[in-house]
């Protein structure tokens, strides 16, 4: 239900995040005046380097050219996947987890890594054609008054032109963003027996305990999440430049070969701003939301 709740409220800053990570997106070129013996001409020059709009140009293009509807593009498919996907996501961790303790020492950074990783790659192996149409959705853009496709058309004109396989576009920038979750987990994980090292003085009913552990799980997994996407941000630029419709992008190396001669390396970041406003409060949610539910089964098998 959580997960439902933030979809709808952070479908606007996803869709912008897609917008701004797009090839298609509108630059703007930067005049700079050319100087010449200590006096500026009046002649001027346009560097290669363009800058790219910003979160809220972005924004109001949105509002002006397609209007506020187009804010919430790919929100039916985000709400089919979301549930399935987190639920997919949990189950292998908690299971992978089981099986690396008994191969690794119990609890240890090498074990949070791997069941990270792999239950990031069953997930992703699993989702990849809903995630794919959300993209679609929310990179098609139709002026103000005519209609968009919806999910079910925009899957079937997704085999039409590119068949099954036009579903799994992105799929490798998808696994190299496994990284992210394990970079996540991991630094939650330590943040997470940090705080189980730091001892409170006890409460008489222990609420105040509890709500400050909750706090602290909240804290843990904002800080991670935050670390994690800005080391492993670029991949989400290639996976939504792979999955455009009729691209030049046709693989991960190839493709950040070509952002990064075409654009720059900071096209590798473009969209950073709004993915991060969006995703640390839902995963901090999300992360402390599972501990809780995980200590109130484990209270009640005791």
């Amino acid at each position: 239900c959580g997960g439902t709740v933030g979809a709808i409220f952070t479908c606007p800053l996803e869709v912008i995040k897609t917008r701004l990570q797009s090839s298609k997106l509108a630059f703007r070129a930067v005049y700079y005046p050319q100087v010449q013996l200590g006096t500026i001409s009046g002649e001027g020059m346009v560097r290669p380097t363009s800058v790219s709009p910003g979160l809220f140009s972005v924004l109001k293009s949105i509002l002006e050219k397609e209007g506020p509807r187009s804010l919430f593009r790919g929100l039916g498919p985000n709400l089919v996947g979301v549930a399935p996907s987190r639920a997919v996501y949990f189950a292998c961790y908690s299971k992978a987890k089981e099986r690396f303790n008994g191969i690794f020492v119990p609890n240890s950074n090498i074990v949070h890594i791997c069941s990270a990783g792999s239950a990031a790659f069953i997930t992703n192996s699993l989702m990849n054609p809903i995630w794919m149409v959300k993209t679609r959705m929310q990179l098609e853009r139709k002026v103000r008054g005519s209609k968009p496709m919806n999910a079910l058309q925009c899957a079937r004109y997704v085999y039409q032109t590119e068949g099954i396989r036009g579903f799994y576009r992105g799929l490798t920038a998808s696994y190299a963003g496994i990284s992210e979750t394990i970079i996540c987990f991991a630094i939650y994980e330590s943040l997470k027996k940090h705080l189980k090292e730091v001892q409170l003085p006890p409460s008489p009913n222990g609420t105040e305990r509890n709500s400050t552990n909750f706090f602290g799980l909240m804290f843990a997994a904002a800080v991670s999440k935050g670390c994690a996407s800005c080391i492993a941000y670029p991949h989400e630029v290639i996976r939504t430049r792979l999955r455009e419709e009729g691209t030049k992008y046709k693989t991960f190396i190839q493709t950040a070969r070509l952002v990064a001669r075409e654009e720059g390396y900071l096209a590798f970041y473009r969209g950073l701003f709004a993915q991060l406003i969006r995703q640390i409060p839902n995963t901090a949610i999300v992360l402390s939301t599972y501990e809780l539910i995980v200590y109130l089964l484990e209270d009640h098998a005791k």
